[in-house]
């Protein structure tokens, strides 16, 4: 029985995220067992992942993790070595094309924060990915085909063999989230 969520938000975001809000809130209403974590996660890589590394092993196991665009990213790697569940929202995949874009000098959209990322940062990202996506019997993925961030066809591709939910439409920020929680729910096994 899953003991801990984990959710990462997405890039240059925060833990205000309204997605995880929505989440924690349905979840909680459901479970009082359940320990649902919604970190800041730091927009430093390196840091982020000793800072994820930190959560894991700090927290109750059995853990599932959650995550949107960068932050299903984050979740995807850790599920898949661990081999634990895992809700993907509209998730970036390797190689994280176009993620270069992100060169320079960068604002958290949401605490305001500044922040460099450098073509070693975006190295260091993408060797996090080291191995064949294998935990395909433990992933939900949610896309919408509006996303106009990410493309919910690679996304498809990349997770085959996953428990993929598309909703036609939509856009980056995953609007359809409220009509996935007893979905997600059911996929976590919290009912």
């Amino acid at each position: 029985m899953i003991k801990t969520i984990l959710y990462f938000h997405g890039f240059a975001s925060s833990s205000n995220s309204n997605k995880a809000k929505i989440i924690k809130n349905y979840i909680s209403k459901l479970s009082k067992k359940i320990n649902i974590i919604i970190p800041d996660i730091n927009n430093d890589f390196k840091k982020a992942v000793a800072q994820i590394n930190h959560l894991i092993n700090k927290n109750e196991k059995e853990i599932a993790f959650m995550g949107s665009s960068l932050g299903g990213y984050y979740a995807s790697i850790f599920s898949n070595l661990t081999n634990s569940k895992a809700v993907l929202i509209n998730p970036a995949i390797p190689p994280l094309i176009g993620f270069e874009e992100h060169l320079g000098k960068n604002k958290n959209y949401s605490t305001g924060e500044k922040f460099f990322i450098s073509k070693k940062d975006i190295e260091f990202l993408r060797s996090l990915n080291k191995k064949k996506f294998r935990n395909q019997k433990n992933t939900l993925i949610l896309l919408e085909s509006g996303d106009e961030v990410l493309n919910y066809l690679k996304a498809t591709n990349y997770y085959e063999g996953s428990n993929i939910d598309i909703k036609f439409g939509g856009n980056h920020s995953y609007e359809s989230i409220n009509m996935k929680l007893h979905k997600i729910c059911c996929f976590l096994k919290i009912y």
